[in-house]
């Protein structure tokens, strides 16, 4: 290497770094603006094509709609016919439980009494033996 050619290291070093500054972030947004706004305009459908598409869209989406609710409607009737039975399978159930709930509070009235009276009648002979 001659001493007047500057070597690769110098040259590197000596380099000022480059910023973005906002003038080139500027000038980057303009630029991906411009290319979004020509892509748009060269994608897009004719308007007439465009307005009859919207239009049959409607029409699908209204059928739909209908068929829809229709169907809702059905699903909604099917469930109550099928929870009538198990409504009225729960009431009787709830009625016999009561009963036997009262037949339980009644046996257990009854044996408690049976127990006082046999408690009774122990007293009963123990103050007989006493005499």
């Amino acid at each position: 290497m001659s001493a007047a050619a500057p070597s690769r290291r110098s040259i590197a070093t000596k380099k000022e770094p480059t910023t973005m500054t906002t003038d080139v972030l500027r000038k980057i947004l303009v630029a991906g603006a411009a290319v979004t706004a020509l892509s748009l305009a060269a994608c897009q459908k004719p308007a007439d094509k465009a307005a009859d598409a919207a239009a049959d869209a409607s029409k699908d989406a209204s059928g739909a709609a209908a068929d829809a609710t229709k169907a809702a409607d059905t699903a909604a009737t099917a469930a109550a016919d099928a929870a009538k039975p198990a409504t009225d399978a729960a009431a009787t159930a709830a009625d016999s439980a009561k009963a036997a709930a009262s037949s339980a509070s009644d046996a257990a009235s009854k044996a408690a009494d049976a127990t006082k009276s046999a408690a009774d009648a122990a007293k009963g002979a123990v103050d007989a033996a006493k005499k």
